[in-house]
């Protein structure tokens, strides 16, 4: 285990920044099942597994929390049954730090039919059609049966374009759900809920549930309802907008973010911690994130390239593999293609962390971040003959 991996295990869930460049924090959250590295960068294991990795792969890669999903392990295999099987750690061979979602947001764009009041949501799944009710409370009972270290409360997360009256009503609704989470959750030592603030693309909006949410005390806070289809300089503007209130001492975390050149411009915002579908998913598609830029393996220009996506990783599926096999496996369908694609994204995605981190140590990120983009400018190399 290298320095920067020394585990500091406590029995309370703590944040430490270790250096600042800027308004980009490096730090380590300490919690019982071990230290996370901050900025961090989450894989999302939606149903208990990182889709196309085994997690003992995950975890040398660099991660040191994952994500799981409430709305889908609720529905199978269901939250009781997990915990009757020892908790999603045991169940799921991660005896890691875990991050569960509150479930809103799968509820809002994945249920067929939902209707929204204040004491919560009913919704249908969109697995079986069974109903379903999810209230603040249910949320907070739902991840501690799967015995999450770090909890989500439950928000309404609209889309956006939205009026300003409908993204205030979901905001203010947001925030009574936050008060009640908080209240269910109680006193957990060694865990933390975090409270989320909403807002839409409107400053005023988010000032006011960033600042609602710090009175709050809560152990950490979230940006959600971004990266939903609105412009980077949109997402940018809001981040900076929510900073000056936010606690200092207390992790960022921004929802379901995104391209390498996201988690770049909002680290250097000030966000700590980051999770995305982006990586597994784009494996699964033939997409390959590397410090060329991005590689589409579907692209008849890589069938006779013998030179891997890059001979200078150290990830085995980026440094051992020809371009032209793997070209061959996205094309013939085989699940070996979305195994190796997904190692390496989150290969990639884990160095760029580690770089990011240690850019911030040396005072040196905007330089960094500077020579990132020029190399993901350049594109990928040029094909052989």
């Amino acid at each position: 285990m290298t320095a920067d991996r020394e585990q500091h295990l406590t029995d309370k869930f703590t944040f430490t920044r270790l250096a600042q460049d800027g308004p980009a924090r490096r730090g380590r959250i300490d919690m019982p099942r071990g230290s996370i590295r901050t900025p961090a960068f989450m894989p999302v294991g939606t149903a208990g597994t990182v889709k196309a990795m085994y997690l003992d792969q995950v975890h040398d890669l660099g991660a040191d929390i994952i994500l799981g999903n409430t709305y889908h392990l609720m529905l199978r295999p269901g939250a009781e049954r997990v915990a009757k099987l020892g908790g999603l750690h045991e169940f799921a061979r991660w005896p890691y730090p875990i991050l569960t979602d509150s479930g809103g947001f799968q509820v809002m764009s994945l249920s067929g039919l939902r209707k929204i009041t204040e004491e919560g949501v009913t919704f249908q799944s969109h697995v079986d059609g069974a109903k379903h009710f999810m209230s603040p409370e249910r949320s907070i009972e739902i991840q501690g049966l799967l015995d999450s270290d770090i909890q989500m409360q439950l928000d309404e997360c609209i889309a956006l374009p939205a009026e300003e009256n409908e993204i205030a009503r979901a905001m203010e609704l947001s925030l009574r759900w936050a008060e009640r989470c908080k209240a269910a959750f109680g006193h957990q030592s060694g865990k933390a809920m975090f409270g989320i603030v909403q807002g839409g693309d409107n400053k005023k909006l988010r000032v006011q549930s960033a600042e609602a949410l710090a009175a709050m005390n809560l152990k950490g806070y979230a940006i959600g309802g971004l990266a939903v289809g609105e412009p980077q300089a949109v997402m940018f503007d809001m981040i900076e907008t929510v900073m000056p209130s936010l606690p200092q001492d207390k992790p960022r975390y921004l929802m379901g973010v995104g391209t390498p050149d996201d988690i770049l411009g909002s680290v250097q915002r000030g966000i700590d911690m980051f999770d995305c579908v982006m990586p597994t998913r784009a494996g699964r598609h033939g997409l390959a994130f590397t410090r060329h830029g991005k590689i589409n393996l579907k692209n008849a220009r890589h069938a006779e390239d013998h030179r891997p996506l890059d001979e200078e990783s150290e990830c085995p599926a980026t440094r051992d593999y020809s371009r032209a096999y793997l070209h061959h496996l996205v094309r013939a369908g085989e699940p070996l293609a979305g195994m190796l694609l997904t190692w390496n994204n989150l290969a990639y995605y884990q160095h760029l962390m580690a770089g990011i981190r240690e850019a911030i140590s040396a005072g040196r990120l905007n330089d960094f971040a500077e020579a990132k983009r020029a190399r993901w400018a350049e594109g990928d190399l040029p094909p052989i003959g």
